[in-house]
Parts: C-alpha cells; structure tokens; sequence
C-alpha cells in the first residue's frame, strides 16, 4: 500500500482480498532513533522507518487444516494482493498444521485500532542529550573515556483477522549502554538500562558508577579457575533466566528433552526448584515492564502458534514460592500435556527476595566475587540447561564486605536451575538490561543473587 496508508487499512484490505477459510494479517509499522558515542564525543545519529506485513491464511482439508504464513517489507498496493495469494499457495502447499485450532473469535477491537500509529524521532533525547555531553566533561576531567549507544524503537502492532478481532499494541523499547575505559584501554567497565523514553536514565549517575568500578580495577589480582562465592548483579541473573524461560515450553518437557522434563515421564510442575521464596513471573501490566496483553505470533514454534494470534496473554507465575507453577504452552500443547493454556509474555520479573541493595549483599560479603555481567552465553546440555560463557568488563573480589581489586575474567558452567536451588539470598528486585539478550528481550526486573559456589570453569583472557 502507499506509505500513507493508515495500517489498519492495508489489515483490512489484505483481509477483504483473503480467499482462504481463515486469514490473520499483522502490520507492524516501527520507527527508531540512536545516538553513538565513543571517546567522550557523539559520532553518529538516525532515525528509521519500516513497515512489515504478515500475512497468515488458513485453509480447511480433509486431512486437517493448513497454515502459509507470508512476510513483506514496504509492501505496495500492487503487491498487496500477490502477498496474499502467496500466503494461501503457502497454506495449500503446506499440508495439515500439528498446531491447528480455531481461530481466536472476535469481536474486540482495541481502542485507537485505526489511529496512525506512534512514533518516535530524535526528540526522545532532548533531555538525555545535555545530560550525555556534561557526562563526557565529567569524564574527560577524571581521566575516563566514554563509549556507547542509546536506542530508542517504537512499534504499532496492528492485528486483523477473519474472525473478528481487531487489535493494536504500541511498544516502546529504549536501551542504553554504556563502556568506560581508561586511556591506556588495560581497564573497562559496563553499565546499562532500559527504559520506555529515556526520561528515567541519568548519564552521571552512570558515569559515577563506572568510575568507581574503573578505580576497583587500579589493582590488578590474579585467581585461578574455581568455585566461589558470586555476586550476581540483577543484570547477569536476567540474561540466566531469560534463557531459562525460552528452555521452558511444555511439549518439550513433556517429551522429555528439557531439564524441566521429569524422569519416568512428564514434567516437573510442582516440583521444589529453589529453597528461597523466590517468584518468576510475567504480566504484561507490570508497571515499567508493560507488553503486548495479546498474543502476535509470526510464526509457529515450539512456544507459539500462528492459530493463536489475538489469543489474551495474561499474569502467570512460572515459579510460585520456589516451586515450578507453570511451563509455556500454546493452545495445541496445552491439550497435549493437559497443562493449562500459558502463552509466552514480553517480560520477566524476579522476586520474592529480600530488600538489600547489591552494594548492601556486598558489605555482608567476607570474601566473594562481584560480577559486572555475562556475555556470549551458549548451550551445552539441554538436558540439565548446562550453559557456558563469559565475564567481562570487571569481576571483583570482595573481602571483608569491601571490594579489594579487580581479578582476571572466567569462563562459566552453570545451569540457571541449579543456580536457582543453590542460591542462598536474593536482593531487592529492579529494573534492569540483560546484555546478552537485549537485542531481543530487553523488559526486565530482577534482584541480584548469592551463590555460594558458582563454577568459575577456566580463565579468560578478555577484558
């Protein structure tokens, strides 16, 4: 369609066009804007537009029905109907769906469903901006030199089907990440948040953070590979568990090829994971957090299901007192291990724990490791969610409640499940970025955790 064509009118006319028993069609209309920084000095800014179209058809057969699902960038009014027809030669040349249902009935319709959708510009840094450049004097003044990146994405999801719904979701999405290094470049530290506009991040109080964490590594202290008492701040835990919960469909475990699968057959809901009273939870109203409240499937997989777009996506604890209350379903997979419907939300949140601050888990701390972050973590075993990967940008030793130095990075094995029946305290829950996984799930809250023994494997050589 043209580029000024409101997305609810290319929903609604891709869905007139459908020949096909059943049609779901998704707009997704996205700006974004950033700025980079690197050596206390802007380098580059800029604003994107984009539009995508999906369009999903489903045809009923003797066999079962099928699903073709077709997608698009800057689709024109010339190529709307042949993306359609593809959808539906798709859907023919398919064959039967494993994951067939009904679609979701309507009618609902979300408020604003035809409203242009929202947008972001540079605007979004008006304030962050000054704060940014009095950042880098700060900085340049301290001997410190400061690099990063601010991003800022706003997405209208626009969602049509043959059935009745018409629904629409608006997400913002905002990460900052920030690197200070000394001028020698022999030490880095890395601090980051997210954000929904960029009015809740201040650039000096993470300037100060990074400058107090450079000064810990003026003293350089060499430790062999090992276990030991860890800190991990809110940061590593989210990018644990956000990689636990993408472990956590049911079918999976039912089947018997997850650390969630039990031994004998089916699964481990209800089973003790954590001596702590710890809470995993998503809720798409989580103030800060806030997500699509229904389903947007583009595909199907292992933890969603075209058939279940528009389906309502609601409050669910995945652990509930420590113990595993829930695992991610669709609709097919739920009827298939009798679990109850559980779709898949766009937050997570740790809590549950206790009210201290990291610095206070620090000061109660007689000798430990304080970690900045985890990064290029991989899979090892599915099996028991063995993971392996990196330190960096600063790990720390603690003695006597007090960081002493800087030590050398590690390679890490641990499983996120493990961890969570290991872990002997929780502190306060906040909002925080996970670096390995913010490209994909950046709304998060969690606490840091006390692990008496977290497996430091072999050294690394990174910074």
């Amino acid at each position: 369609m043209s580029r000024h064509s409101k997305p609810s009118e290319i929903v609604e006319r891709a869905l007139e066009l459908s020949r096909a028993d059943g049609c779901v069609v998704i707009a997704d209309e996205q700006s974004s804007a950033n700025l980079r920084w690197a050596g206390n000095a802007l380098t580059t800014n800029g604003v994107t537009r984009g539009r995508e179209l999906t369009v999903i058809a489903t045809v009923d057969g003797a066999r079962g029905t099928a699903s073709g699902v077709v997608s698009r960038s800057a689709v024109t009014t010339e190529e709307l109907e042949p993306l359609v027809r593809a959808a539906e030669q798709a859907a023919r040349a398919a064959g039967p769906a494993e994951d067939a249902q009904p679609l979701v009935e309507g009618p609902a319709v979300s408020p604003g469903f035809t409203d242009a959708p929202a947008e972001t510009s540079s605007a979004v840094f008006d304030a962050f901006a000054p704060a940014l450049g009095e950042a880098f004097a700060r900085a340049r003044a301290g001997g410190r030199e400061l690099y990063g990146f601010a991003y800022h994405e706003m997405t209208s999801t626009y969602l049509g089907t043959s059935t009745g719904l018409r629904l629409r979701h608006d997400q913002p999405k905002g990460t900052l990440e920030v690197n200070a290094k000394s001028p020698d470049r022999t030490r880095s530290a890395w601090a980051g948040r997210a954000t929904r506009d960029f009015t809740d991040v201040d650039p000096a109080a993470l300037d100060a953070e990074l400058a107090t964490r450079l000064g810990w590594a003026e003293r350089r202290i060499e430790l062999p590979a090992g276990r030991y008492e860890t800190l991990l701040p809110p940061t590593a835990v989210a990018d644990l568990l956000i990689y636990q919960l993408w472990s956590s469909t049911a079918r999976d475990a039912a089947e018997g090829r997850t650390v969630f699968s039990r031994p004998g057959g089916g699964t481990r809901v209800g089973e003790t994971l954590s001596p702590l009273p710890l809470n995993l939870r998503s809720d798409p109203g989580a103030p800060g957090l806030e997500s699509a409240p229904f389903v947007i499937a583009h595909a199907s997989g292992d933890d969603s299901s075209v058939f279940d777009n528009g389906l309502p996506v609601a409050p669910v604890d995945w652990v509930r007192d420590g113990k595993l209350a829930h695992l991610v379903t669709t609709r097919h997979s739920a009827g298939l291990t009798g679990l109850p419907v559980a779709p898949g939300a766009g937050n997570l949140i740790l809590d549950g724990g206790g009210e201290k601050s990291l610095d206070e888990m620090v000061a109660a701390t007689e000798r430990g490791l304080l970690l900045t972050c985890l990064w290029y973590i991989r899979e090892v075993d599915p099996a028991t969610l063995l993971l392996t990967g990196l330190t960096r940008d600063g790990v720390y030793l603690v003695e006597n409640g007090e960081v002493v130095g800087e030590v050398n990075n590690f390679r890490f094995n641990e499983s996120p499940v493990d961890l969570l029946s290991r872990a002997t305290e929780a502190g306060r829950t906040e909002q925080t970025l996970p670096r390995e996984w913010c490209d994909w799930f950046t709304r998060a809250a969690m606490p840091a955790l006390r692990v008496p023994d977290f497996n430091m494997s072999s050294v690394s050589p990174g910074v």
